[in-house]
């Protein structure tokens, strides 16, 4: 609190300054520049300490009640969001089906591609929506990512439509919502998050769109999970969180931590959206372009940044 005092002290003093002292085409600049300057402070930029300390490329700290951004580094900075993007489609699933809708597996499930996410479904497999979830979530199945947006999109357009098609009509729902959230420096072409040029966002946006998706009970509910148990046909799966966060006893393991979704691609590098509730603070982190364990210390560092009692 003393640090940002005397920060916002310095910054007042800048601006009176200008105004005073220099002709009324640059006093605005001034001020801006000023301002500037008290926000990189505040909130991380080159001349915080723990800008310098955080791996990732981009990262954000968000006070998930009110929206306010804590901490950023390069949080308009675009970047490819690798398999976070399954949050964005989690998100619109549980708002135009029902989280117990029965749906069968189709031939989506052979778009795969080689050394994919996958979570081992089969073709006329029957599971709820909130079972195809968890799949889509925790072990980042890619197949059930597309079953995910093949069946809302036949929903929500009330026709039948091939793979390609559904999976192109449901990225057109993911830009809507994106768009609605505020999410405006990103563009979804797929479910998955598989890499595409044109399918990229920015730690800004996804630290909205994950806030946004964290007001659902059920997607809430699916996230904090470190495994889910599914029975089907007669026979069981277990889908095995890879949020190192939420496996207690683990090395990256943080106690308070309720979600939300990891992500990996070679365009991407590694990338962490989490959301924790620690001492009554409702906090989302996102990191982008990080190294496989730069991910969760990353992470480590903006959850113990919101605690400390100097920047609360």
């Amino acid at each position: 609190m003393k640090l940002k005092s005397t920060l916002l002290g310095l910054t007042a003093a800048v601006v009176a300054l200008a105004l005073v002292s220099d002709p009324l085409h640059i006093i605005k600049p001034r001020a801006v520049s000023a301002l500037s300057t008290l926000r990189s402070g505040l909130l991380g930029g080159s001349g915080s300490p723990l800008t310098s300390s955080v791996e990732g490329e981009a990262a954000v700290l968000m006070d998930a009640d009110t929206g306010k951004v804590l901490f950023e580094k390069q949080q308009d900075s675009r970047l490819y969001p690798a398999s976070t993007t399954k949050i964005v489609s989690a998100m619109i699933a549980l708002e135009k089906g029902g989280a117990k809708d029965l749906i069968t597996v189709g031939d989506e499930i052979r778009l795969k591609t080689p050394g994919e996410s996958t979570a081992g479904l089969w073709e006329g497999q029957r599971l709820s929506l909130e079972d195809l979830i968890a799949a889509m979530m925790l072990p980042s199945g890619n197949d059930a990512a597309r079953t995910v947006a093949r069946y809302i999109a036949e929903k929500d357009s009330g026709r039948q439509l091939s793979a390609e098609e559904s999976i192109d009509y449901f990225a057109g729902l993911m830009n809507k919502k994106a768009a609605a959230v505020g999410a405006k420096r990103s563009h979804f072409t797929n479910p998955h998050g598989l890499h595409d040029p044109k399918h990229y966002t920015t730690a800004g946006d996804m630290a909205l769109l994950a806030r946004e998706a964290m007001k659902n009970k059920v997607f809430r509910g699916i996230v904090d999970q470190p495994r889910h148990t599914v029975a089907s046909a007669g026979n069981k799966q277990t889908f095995v969180n890879r949020n190192q966060l939420l496996q207690e006893g683990g090395a990256y393991y943080f106690k308070g931590v309720n979600g939300v979704k990891t992500g990996f691609t070679d365009e991407a590098g590694y990338c962490l959206v989490s959301s924790a509730d620690l001492d009554g603070k409702n906090l989302i982190t996102v990191v982008l372009r990080s190294s496989s364990g730069g991910v969760y210390t990353d992470t480590h560092a903006l959850l113990k940044l919101a605690v400390n009692k100097e920047t609360a």
